[in-house]
């Protein structure tokens, strides 16, 4: 009998056995429902979290599917507080629902009367009822369906809402066929999406997010709102619509800083709508400017808090989360399971490039040793500053070159967080910049260069983490970053992970100096690559 990869504890805590054989197959089946804490080299921490069970129940597992994989993988026997927590746990979901009443009002509804006097006699949900119906009901009023979910869940009872959606105006979209296919499991997104009514889909980039919204609008058929990161982003979408869908130019709208059209399917940015005027919302009216039947956010995990905001009144309106990772540094993954929905699909990156959907990539850090001088300068720092030197040191700038040497004619990224360390690398390798200062139209027109070769190397920004469509690139050289940002981490990988025509493998780097806070956070954004199943290369900038 083969002994498992796994130490379960009695915290809810599970260590997972790097090098055993079957620790890959516990990774891609814990990932459902435990979030990865530690990933040192050879024992991976997990934590099993209530919220981490509710997603796992609300995307169609049970309680004995948990159990059944802590089963299959222990080394030892699952504590029984475990199992009772997690049975119980799970059975939380949905005691309590939200619902319509024959008459469309809305209602909080149980079949168990405790849990319902328990739940109403808090004082912030009892603010936002309307009176008792019955012993199983009370009404809801008619604004408050998203804030009376957010309560909800502080309190440990997430509802299920079933009280529907407006349908929205009809508008005919139909997906396009012919020169391409929707893939098995984008098409299951969509029906796992469709089921559920409104949640979150999340899959690698490079593994066509933006196909699934698009499948998901040729189901809904109705006016949609698409809310995006950047003006970049939104006429990659737009594009994209046009390929794959039967809608034309007139039906899709871009509503930005630089141009405000609402049609049937409009494109908006977060920034616009959190933009303040007189210390009010200026294009607040957007989100009703037309009868959206969909309303589809990008990049879930980015949303910006006011948008959270702005989507508890618009809980009739069927809405679809799409993200490569429900990882948020601001801890508001609650926000985004009340507000936008559970996640309803969830493919591990692996088994997408076990498919040939997404490309092979190998990850590499590589330390780096401060000079004398800047150790000195790094000692005397106070905390703020401390990973600014080190992030940003010039020793860096010999890296580079060696790797650029190494990988001579591939597309490469070097990609960092300071403008400075960004200006000072493009001067001293001779090669173009894109950061938020760049104008859209030559930031598209140095995108455009480098998708056909006639550019191999980009120094770029964040700007370049989310929503950039670079289906060539094939080695990134990451200088800097946000502290230990995992959602970054999985934006940048995601860059190199379109298939390459050649089949070759990715390469993701990033440059670490030792021995500083700069290695403490890179240690944080590799618990996203272990989260995927990609292992990670610990290399001296000696050896290259």
């Amino acid at each position: 009998m083969t002994v498992g990869p796994l130490i379960v504890q009695s915290d809810k805590t599970a260590l997972l056995e790097v090098d055993h054989p079957q620790a890959s197959d516990a990774r891609h089946e814990l990932a459902i429902f435990a979030e990865l804490e530690r990933a040192p080299e050879h024992i991976h921490t997990y934590r099993i979290t209530r919220l981490g069970l509710w997603n796992a129940r609300a995307a169609g597992h049970d309680s004995d599917f948990v159990l059944d994989v802590l089963d299959k993988y222990a080394k030892f026997a699952v504590p029984s507080s475990v199992r009772t927590d997690i049975t119980e746990t799970m059975r939380r979901y949905g005691r309590l629902v939200i619902q319509r009443d024959a008459a469309g009002e809305l209602e909080l509804v149980s079949q168990e009367p405790a849990i319902l006097s328990e739940a109403t006699k808090h004082r912030k949900i009892a603010e936002l009822l309307d009176g008792r119906i019955s012993q199983n009901a009370f009404k809801i009023q008619p604004w408050a369906r998203g804030q009376v979910k957010q309560e909800l869940l502080k309190l440990g009872w997430p509802a299920e809402d079933l009280a529907g959606y407006t349908p929205g105006t009809p508008h005919e979209i139909a997906l396009t066929d012919g020169t391409w296919h929707i893939r098995d499991y984008q098409s299951h997104a969509v029906d796992k999406f469709w089921q559920g009514g409104s949640g979150v889909v999340v899959l690698p980039c490079g593994a066509g997010k933006t196909i699934v919204g698009a499948a998901a609008m040729s189901v809904a058929k109705t006016n949609t709102l698409i809310l995006v990161t950047n003006t970049v982003s939104a006429r990659q979408w737009k594009a994209e619509l046009l390929k794959r869908t039967t809608l034309t130019e007139d039906e899709i709208g871009e509503y930005s800083g630089s141009i405000k059209e609402v049609k049937p399917v409009t494109i908006a940015t977060y920034q616009i709508l959190t933009t303040k005027r007189k210390s009010e919302y200026a294009h607040l009216s957007l989100l009703n400017a037309k009868d959206w039947g969909l309303i589809v956010y990008d990049e879930v995990h980015l949303l910006p808090a006011p948008i959270f905001k702005m989507t508890a009144d618009l809980q009739a309106r069927r809405r679809l989360g799409l993200t490569a990772t429900l990882v948020r540094e601001d801890g508001k993954e609650g926000d985004v399971f009340s507000l936008i929905g559970p996640k309803r699909f969830d493919a591990p990156w692996k088994e997408i490039e076990a498919q040939g959907y997404i490309a092979p990539a190998a990850c590499f850090e590589i330390r780096i040793d401060l000079p004398e001088e800047e150790r000195l300068n790094y000692a005397m720092a106070n905390q703020e500053d401390r990973y600014r030197i080190a992030a940003t040191s010039p020793v860096k700038i010999d890296v580079i070159k060696k790797l650029l040497k190494k990988h001579e004619g591939e597309p490469t990224l070097v990609i960092g967080q300071y403008l400075d360390q960004i200006h000072t690398i493009a001067e001293a390798l001779d090669v173009p910049m894109i950061t938020g200062e760049t104008p859209v139209d030559e930031r598209e027109r140095l995108f455009e260069l480098f998708r056909t070769g006639q550019l191999t190397t980009l120094v770029v920004s964040k700007v370049a983490n989310f929503s950039v469509d670079l289906p060539e690139a094939s080695v990134a050289i990451q200088i800097s970053g946000s502290y230990g940002s995992r959602q970054e981490e999985a934006q940048r990988l995601g860059r190199l992970l379109r298939p390459k025509a050649d089949g070759r493998t990715a390469s993701f780097y990033t440059l670490i100096s030792r021995d500083t806070v700069d290695q403490d956070f890179a240690q944080n954004r590799q618990r996203f690559l272990a989260e995927q199943g990609y292992s990670y290369e610990i290399l001296d900038a000696f050896d290259l």
